[in-house]
């Protein structure tokens, strides 16, 4: 089986996830780091499911993410912004994910600006940050 575009685009609607953490680092000026990741997990019967979308997006990768359960995940800002939200800009999501990716994409697009090394810029991509969780209640 080949996936398709539209395929692809219900499948993350139903089982995908864009999301943004903050994560505790004291050694950081701000004392947090903004870590991204586009994830969808399935159970391990479906594993090659998510190596067919890490085949289609070339990027990412397939690893365990508890018990039985597997999931094909993107990390890097640059596929990020070159492979993952274009795909999604020119085929677009139903669910309220697609009112998640423009958020996703601008807090892509501040670190790729680097405002995340001055105080306002930290702040403002924090808010992003709870921005894009609290679309995902």
């Amino acid at each position: 089986m080949t996936l398709s575009p539209d395929w692809i685009v219900g499948f993350v609607d139903g089982e995908g996830c864009f999301s943004f953490s903050l994560v505790k680092n004291d050694t950081l000026r701000f004392k947090y780091q903004i870590q991204g990741e586009f994830t969808v997990v399935q159970h391990k019967r479906d594993i090659a499911l998510l190596y067919k979308l890490k085949s289609y997006f070339k990027c990412g990768s397939v690893t365990q993410n508890h018990g039985e359960r597997y999931h094909f995940r993107v990390k890097n800002l640059n596929h990020f912004l070159t492979i993952i939200i274009p795909f999604f800009e020119k085929h677009q999501l139903q669910t309220n994910k697609r009112f998640q990716l423009p958020v996703f994409k601008n807090i892509c697009l501040g670190l790729e600006a680097k405002q995340h090394f001055t105080e306002e810029g930290f702040n403002e991509l924090k808010k992003l940050v709870k921005e894009l969780a609290d679309l995902k209640k």
